[in-house]
Formats: structure tokens, C-alpha cells, sequence
């Protein structure tokens, strides 16, 4: 992939920068902007899979062969298909290798999601054209790859179009570009080595690309007032006058106008390197003293709904490679997100993760771990005993992982939708991180929203249970200590060990509201036959009482999970016993 750059930039939900020579008119093609969440993600995706390079002092910003991808964050509503900028394209040379490996990645994660033809195959070859075939970014960016010889690397931008002749018309008229034929086969216009490429849409007037993974495209003026004069004089309404954005990273201008079939454009100055991100501030806990309202009783008041989204993402442990790091940046913070999130359940869209960036009013938390005590932010060793019965359990696989379920009670606690445990059901997830407190004269009730379990808490002493009596989430005491609920829970039955550990388990909670909408939660985990020594971990709740609502968790959505996973078992059984 040897090519000069070029002026064609693509914008969306990564913005294409598209360097080519000038042209006829005083404007080229700069660059597509693509909407990513997380920028550093978004350029590190491209990267590994197509080839891109990060642009130096540009963290939103990935040179694709001499194109540029700029990235921006943004709420993403929706793929890139249906709108009027259906996808990119990216040409390799042996693309049938190239799709392999690209299969091979999987979807999970921040993987590669295919999108496979009628018959199941990835490739089609169109006799006369090339072989070509689609992939989506994590972010639902549509993007084709072909083997197309004559041009490697960044290969396209394809338009939808009610008038394909009349869409290419514009652009040609107001922004130049060489009118040419891809293979004799498909009518476009050349800005240098990119092609801009124009399909009909057959389905009316395409969707606008605004706020879609492929939010616009864009070109370059070297004077962006006098081509803006000369572009109203032609008829051409312009959305947003020329001017310099707040954080743009240079003094060069840009404008907006609508294309035909709802493309959003961007005329921009030479020197132009996008606009730095301004990322919503981490919610946190008063500077000055916080006086915690009380009840009508005089209790200190936690009544209130809480999510645990701004601490997703956040490891339990300490990681290896952040001993002195007191916490994280906010551009560190929204990479670790998006890692979470992507690296959740695979089968979702984003706009179905609560904690997708960009969808979330709370920003990501700096913390680095949950871990506190130890200072070393890692949980202790455990003993000697319980070492050699941990191994001896790992011998004979008691985790189910690898093994086929004969029926219901062979599959984790989860699954069954039975419980979490505690703390596991305060811990934050992709989704259903809702915690509502609701308190009464000697008791505080906490309901979760994943799995759906309330605590009912009591608050003055009462008749300890006897020694025999055991339950999942155990028997909870509280007390209050000033402005904090602590809360002592003993009797697991230990068939929900959390990181291990056993019915002699004693778990000491503490709900510290630490400002007006902050939360504090700390666990300390007790367990002499388990560890060496008790651990706290700690992360906080943000209240979300105005647009956040606990809904029912309709766990296994209608129980078609577990039919399938039964099913599924007894059918690779029968497989087996057929291949013997």
C-alpha cells in the first residue's frame, strides 16, 4: 500500500481525512468523520484491523494509507446503512485472505462483526468488477472490502442517492473531482486515488448521516470565507457559517451545508486538525463538608435511585502495570469504558449497554482499582489450606465450563437467575446497574435491578439466628455509625463463594453518602479460612432519580434461554455419539 496522500477525508463516527492534489476548483476532499466513543479505541481498532497508522499529537485520528480517519464523541444513533453515506472501502490484495483473518478475530469485544451475503458466504466475486465483501466496526461503521489491483489501501466513499447522476453533478460542480468509471461498472468521481461512488437508494430519501456512525464528509479551502461567498451565490445554504469551533486544535475555519440525500458536510480551512474532545467531568464527592439529610426519624437519608454505571469498567484488583498511578486520566478512564463495554455481551448493540459512552449523563471513573486495603490494591494470599482445596478443585472441574448441563441445576447461579451474591449484586456491569434504597423507622430495604433481589435490612439489634441456619445472601445486621449504614452479614450458605469464599464468610458493608449525589460503598471481606488477612473494596453510586427507573429483570427472557441451552447440549451429545 504505497500511494502518495491524498485530500479525501471521511467523516462519521471516525472522521476520514482524504488528502488529494487540487483540483479543478479551489476545494478538496478532506476527510470522513466517523463517531467512536472512545477515540484512542476507535484509532487502536483500525489499526490492528485495517492497516492504519495513529497520527502523531492526535489522539482522535488514524492515516489510513494517506487517508485520515478522524473520530469523534458523540451519541451514535445508528449504523451507517440507510443513510445517505452508506459505507467506506478499503482494497487488499488478496482479500480472501484478508476476510479470513478477519473472521477469525470473532465478533466479541471490540472484534470484527461480518455481514454475510444470501447464501452465508463472506465474498462474493462480481465477475468484471473484484471481489468484495462488508464488515462493521464496533461502532457501526459499514465498510466494504474489495481486491481491487489498481488501488490498494483506502479505496472509497459510496453515497445512496434518489438521483445518483444529479448527487454526483454536486459534488463534481461545487467541489471538483476527475468524473471516472470503477471497472467500466460503477460511475464515480476521482479525488486523487479515492474513489467517491454514488449508488441509487431504493427505498425514497435516505436517512441522514447527522448523529449516524458516518456523521459527515468533508473538504479542504485554502480561504474558506471567499469559497463560502462563492458557494451561496450558487445556491447553496450553508447550516453553520464559517467560523473557528471551540477547542479546534488550529485557527483554521470550518462551515456545515447539506448535501443532496441528506449528507452533512464540512468545508474546513487548510490546517485544519479537528477539534479536541471536551469530555463530561467525573461526578464527585463535595469538596466542603457534606451535611447528609435525615429522615422525618433522624436517620440519615439514602432514599434515593443509584447507579453503579460510572464505575464500570473499574478491575477489582490493582492491574500490574499501575503500582504508582494514584488515578486514572479522563482520556485513560474512557478507553478502560469502552474496553468494558465492548468486551461485554457480544450479541447487543451499543444502544442497549447502559454504560455506553456518549449515552451515560456520568463520566467515567478514574479510579484505578476497587481493592484499598491492602494499600497495595491487591487482594491477599490465601492460606495454605485453601490454596491446595482450590487446586484440588480445578482437577476435577467443578465450574461446569467445558462441560454439558444435564439439566438446570448443573448451571452457574447466574444463569439460573438465583443470585449474584454479595457484594457481586452491587457490582456494575454493561446494564441493570439500578440500586434503589428505601428506608422506614429500623430498616433500610436495598433492591438491585440485575436479578431482581431486595435486602430488607434491619437497623436495631434482633435475635441472632441459630448456627444451622444458612441462606444465599446470608443474615445482614446494620447499625449506623454517624452518617454511614454499616451493615454485618454472616450465615452464607456458601454455595455463591465471592472470589472464593466460604460459608464462614463475614461481609461488612458501609453506604456513605459523601455529597448530593454520591454514594459511597465500601465491602470488607472477612474469611480466616480462605485468606490471610480481611480486604476492602470500594466504588461509589451516582443518583439517577430523574431519568433512571427499575424495571423488571424478565430474567432468560421467557426462560427461551434455558431451552436453548439444554437443547443445545443434548444435540452436541447426540453429534458425538454419531461421529463414534
Amino acid at each position: 500500500m504505497n500511494r502518495p496522500p491524498t485530500a479525501l477525508a471521511v467523516t462519521g463516527a471516525a472522521a476520514l481525512l482524504l488528502l488529494a492534489p487540487a483540483l479543478a476548483r479551489a476545494a478538496d476532499f478532506h476527510h470522513v468523520h466517523v463517531t467512536g466513543s472512545a477515540p484512542s479505541e476507535a484509532v487502536g481498532w483500525y489499526e490492528e484491523h485495517l492497516d492504519c497508522q495513529p497520527v502523531a499529537d492526535r489522539p482522535d485520528a488514524a492515516d489510513c494509507d494517506g487517508v485520515e480517519l478522524i473520530f469523534v464523541v458523540q451519541p451514535t444513533m445508528g449504523s451507517t446503512q440507510g443513510t445517505g453515506v452508506n459505507h467506506i472501502g478499503f482494497s487488499y490484495a488478496d482479500l480472501t485472505a484478508k476476510m479470513a483473518s478477519l473472521e477469525a478475530v470473532g465478533v466479541r469485544g471490540s472484534g470484527v462483526r461480518m455481514q454475510r451475503f444470501p447464501d452465508g458466504a463472506t465474498l462474493h466475486d462480481v465477475p468484471g468488477l473484484f471481489k468484495m465483501g462488508f464488515i462493521f466496526d464496533p461502532w457501526g461503521t459499514r465498510i466494504e472490502l474489495v481486491e481491487d489491483q489498481d488501488t490498494l489501501g483506502f479505496h472509497h466513499v459510496h453515497l445512496s442517492a434518489t438521483n445518483p447522476a444529479e448527487t454526483l453533478a454536486f459534488y463534481r460542480d461545487h467541489f471538483g473531482g476527475t468524473p471516472a468509471s470503477l471497472k467500466g461498472q460503477i460511475d464515480g468521481l476521482r479525488f486523487g486515488d479515492v474513489w467517491l461512488l454514488v449508488a441509487e437508494h431504493g427505498e425514497g430519501i435516505p436517512a441522514t448521516t447527522d448523529g449516524r456512525a458516518i456523521d459527515h464528509i468533508a473538504f479542504v479551502v485554502s480561504d474558506l470565507d471567499a469559497e463560502a461567498a462563492t458557494l451561496v451565490r450558487g445556491g447553496v445554504t450553508f447550516t453553520e457559517g464559517p467560523g473557528v469551533p471551540a477547542n479546534a486544535r488550529t485557527s483554521a475555519k470550518r462551515a456545515f451545508l447539506t448535501a443532496p440525500d441528506n449528507v452533512k458536510l464540512e468545508l474546513v480551512e487548510s490546517g485544519w486538525a479537528g477539534v479536541a474532545v471536551d469530555r463530561v467531568e467525573e461526578v464527585a464527592a463535595d469538596a466542603a463538608p457534606y451535611t447528609v439529610p435525615r429522615t422525618p426519624w433522624g436517620e440519615p437519608d439514602l432514599q434515593a435511585v443509584w447507579t453503579g454505571n460510572s464505575a464500570h469498567g473499574i478491575p477489582l484488583e490493582r492491574p500490574s502495570d499501575a503500582n504508582d498511578i494514584g488515578a486514572l486520566t479522563a482520556e485513560e478512564a474512557e478507553a478502560r469504558r469502552e474496553r468494558g463495554t465492548l468486551g461485554s455481551i457480544w450479541g447487543y448493540e451499543r444502544e442497549w449497554r447502559d454504560t455506553t459512552l456518549g449515552y451515560v449523563k456520568t463520566a467515567p471513573s478514574t479510579q484505578v482499582a476497587m481493592v484499598i486495603d491492602p494499600p497495595d490494591g491487591r487482594i491477599p494470599p490465601m492460606t495454605d489450606e485453601a490454596m491446595a482445596a482450590a487446586e484440588a478443585r480445578g482437577r476435577v472441574n467443578t465450574s461446569g465450563v467445558g462441560m454439558l448441563a444435564a439439566g438446570p441445576e448443573e448451571l452457574s447461579l447466574f444463569v439460573r437467575c438465583i443470585t449474584r451474591g454479595v457484594p457481586g449484586i452491587y457490582m456494575p456491569g454493561i446494564y441493570n446497574n439500578g440500586l434503589q434504597i428505601v428506608q422506614g423507622p429500623g430498616h433500610v430495604a436495598i433492591q438491585n435491578e440485575m436479578i431482581h433481589e431486595t435486602r430488607v435490612i434491619a437497623t436495631q439489634p434482633r435475635p441472632a439466628l441459630g448456627s444451622n441456619v444458612t441462606s444465599w445472601l446470608g443474615d445482614p445486621q446494620g447499625h449506623w455509625e454517624g452518617d454511614t449504614l454499616v451493615v454485618e452479614t454472616t450465615h452464607f450458605n456458601g454455595r455463591v463463594p465471592f472470589r472464593g469464599s466460604s460459608e464462614n464468610l463475614t461481609m461488612t458493608e458501609r453506604f456513605t453518602r459523601v455529597g448530593e449525589t454520591v454514594l459511597e460503598y465500601q465491602f470488607t471481606v472477612n474469611d480466616p479460612t480462605i485468606w490471610t488477612r480481611p480486604w476492602t473494596g470500594m466504588f461509589r453510586f451516582d443518583k439517577d432519580d430523574e431519568q433512571y427507573e427499575l424495571v423488571e429483570y424478565a430474567c432468560h427472557e421467557g426462560n427461551y434461554g434455558m431451552t436453548n441451552i439444554l437443547s443445545g447440549a443434548r444435540a452436541n451429545e447426540r453429534a458425538a455419539e454419531s461421529s463414534r
